[in-house]
């Protein structure tokens, strides 16, 4: 489901009123043109099984209009589909030295959207692939943050109750680079009170889910990330639609490339190694391109 596909749905049914959902500004017609530049060397000691995860998805809100991967050589190459058929991970066996150029330029249609007003589903309402996403996993045990939500939010609800969160996690939880690691959960972050962009986005994703809203992890591409690398945002699903959230606030939703969801970042790794490698080199670049 598109991103603000409720949205439009609000405004056909509300045709003389659509002042209630945009700005001035927002109902002017809207494009982003996104330009990716994206670099990784790494290197094995053995044939080794990899999962590549880094091409932007094509959306209906969201067009990759061109794009480029150049791979060393390599044992194994499939595509596969990624979660919930948003986008494509790769199958490859390498070893050696593993170097991958990915460029591509992406056409962004997504309009801003404030979701204050919009309403929880309640879990009876939950379409069936949705449900899974109330759950904990492996990096969001969002059952042990159920009292700590009921007291600290309990008063709001929807998507009042999602920008709530929002801004907690922003005004308390330092940025802090290189401040976690690969089996840092969301209740690690919540007592550090510091970690990065996945951090952030995994606390989010546990609040959403105490509360009874199903939350995802998505990966992008994003203007105005610092340092820029492959981001993590959550998405909220408010009145049957999926919406993103960044409590880095370091992102906009309107000048985001998603490339993939999941339950939290163990779905969604730009690169998951069946065996140690080592990192040489790796950079992403974002840059805007006049429409």
């Amino acid at each position: 489901m598109a991103y603000g596909s409720t949205l439009w749905r609000q405004i056909v049914e509300n045709p003389s009123h659509p002042e209630d959902f945009l700005s001035s500004n927002d109902r002017r017609p809207f494009l982003m043109i996104l330009d990716l530049d994206v670099h990784l060397h790494y290197r094995m000691q053995q044939v080794t099984d990899l999962l590549l995860h880094i091409e932007a998805a094509n959306l209906p809100d969201q067009i990759v209009q061109r794009a480029s991967l150049a791979l060393t050589p390599t044992d194994h190459f499939t595509r596969v589909s990624a979660e919930d058929g948003i986008g494509e991970r790769i199958w490859m066996q390498a070893s050696g030295d593993f170097i991958c150029d990915y460029r591509a330029t992406v056409e962004i249609t997504r309009r801003p959207l404030s979701i204050a007003h919009l309403a929880a589903v309640p879990p009876y309402g939950l379409p069936g692939p949705v449900i899974r996403y109330l759950m904990p996993s492996r990096y969001c045990p969002a059952d042990a943050f159920h009292n700590f939500v009921a007291a600290e939010f309990g008063a709001l609800t929807g998507g009042a109750r999602i920008l709530a969160m929002r801004d907690w996690i922003k005004a308390r939880i330092l940025y802090v680079p290189g401040s976690s690691t690969s089996h840092t959960t969301a209740l690690d972050t919540f007592v550090q009170m510091q970690g990065i962009c996945r951090d952030f986005a995994h606390l989010m994703i546990c609040f959403a889910r105490a509360s009874g809203i199903p939350a995802r992890f998505a990966s992008a591409y994003a203007l105005g990330v610092t340092p820029q690398d492959f981001h993590a945002v959550a998405e909220v699903y408010l009145e049957y639609a999926w919406h993103p959230v960044d409590p880095t606030e370091m992102a906009e939703a309107e000048a985001m490339a998603c490339i993939g969801v999941g339950m939290d970042a163990a779905d969604v790794a730009f690169l998951t190694s069946f065996g140690p490698v080592d990192l040489v080199a790796q950079s992403v670049t974002v840059v805007p391109l006049e429409p």
